[in-house]
């Protein structure tokens, strides 16, 4: 169990762009079903969650998919994990899709490369924001021509491939499929705190007319329950937003302490003081969020990947700290 605290689970990135080289790998059919026998190269994964998950394999490349987005002709989708890179930490070579001061700028390239060509995406312009724990969301008709800040993207255009890197933090991927529109969302415990992924549902509705009920939601793999500590002061902002908040936390716990929390809803004066940290679930306050918005239940999917528990599959800045690579999720249309 990680004792330490820490507010920032992803690092800053800027805004940049990828270049070309020849894809080599396939899409899933869309009448393929996910519980037949997967095609070469793709391996089917059981979340806990009780969802099925692609993993797309390109070489040493493995990327998480949903089959429900998957299976739309005209969409492209993916989440990054951590095996086959050329950047080199900890004596491996790692898919670092962020730029740092560890890793060469010219490294980083040939992985988002590699990572688009993986996704039959290398024609598609990436298109990765300065992400400052915000609810900026910005509505593109084209790739932006100077850097540009914020935490979520929307867009209806062919050919911007829609990106967000995280290490810990949320990556939300919408999908509507009636309007062929789409968004990626980057929800830090701000950002989550701020609603950022409603208020980018509710960009899409005025822009693109889309209603809540058509879409499709991808939250991605980020630090769980189990391992995200926060500090109480962090507890009672969330407890002064969300009726619903005392169901995301839990008490840090090295042993079998009650759970859940049972301090946020308790009444001064006479009771004991709340626990100095506590564990936080970003995966399902957003999904809480996604609910309240109108999304039906089923059209959300839901990856139970902890970064800082799946070191050999994902990146975790809780864990690793400022020397940890990030990953990135993407999405566009084709």
């Amino acid at each position: 169990m990680l004792r330490r605290r820490a507010h920032l689970g992803c690092a800053q990135s800027s805004c940049d762009y990828t270049y070309k080289i020849v894809a080599a790998t396939k899409t899933p059919s869309s009448k393929r079903s996910v519980r037949k026998r997967p095609a070469v190269g793709q391996t089917y994964l059981a979340a806990p969650s009780g969802s099925s998950w692609i993993e797309r394999r390109d070489r040493s490349i493995r990327i998480l998919q949903v089959p429900a987005l998957a299976k739309l002709p005209w969409l492209v989708h993916g989440f990054s994990t951590r095996p086959g890179g050329v950047s080199h930490r900890d004596g491996e070579k790692v898919l670092n899709l962020g730029f740092a001061e560890w890793d060469s700028r010219e490294n980083v390239l040939q992985n988002r490369r590699r990572f688009q060509s993986a996704l039959d995406a290398s024609d598609f312009e990436l298109i990765s924001l300065k992400q400052i724990h915000s609810d900026v969301i910005h509505l593109l008709d084209a790739a932006p021509t100077a850097p540009c800040q914020g935490d979520a993207s929307a867009t209806n255009r062919p050919g911007l491939l829609l990106g967000v890197q995280t290490a810990d933090c949320v990556p939300i991927l919408l999908v509507d499929p009636k309007k062929h529109a789409i968004a990626a969302v980057h929800a830090g415990w701000r950002g989550t705190l701020q609603r950022i992924v409603a208020k980018a549902i509710g960009k899409m509705q005025m822009q693109f007319k889309t209603k809540p009920a058509d879409l499709l939601a991808a939250i991605g793999p980020a630090i769980g329950g189990c391992c995200y500590e926060v500090g109480t002061e962090v507890a009672i902002q969330f407890q002064s937003q969300f009726a619903d908040a005392p169901e995301w936390f839990d008490e840090f716990r090295t042993g079998d302490e009650p759970n859940p929390i049972q301090w946020l809803d308790m009444m001064p004066p006479g009771h004991q003081p709340p626990p100095k940290n506590v564990l936080l679930d970003l995966r399902k306050a957003n999904r809480a969020q996604l609910l309240l918005a109108g999304l039906r239940t089923a059209n959300i999917f839901f990856s139970d990947l902890c970064t800082a528990c799946r070191g050999d599959l994902l990146f975790s800045y809780r864990k690793e700290g400022a020397t940890s690579g990030r990953l990135m999720s993407v999405i566009g249309i084709r």
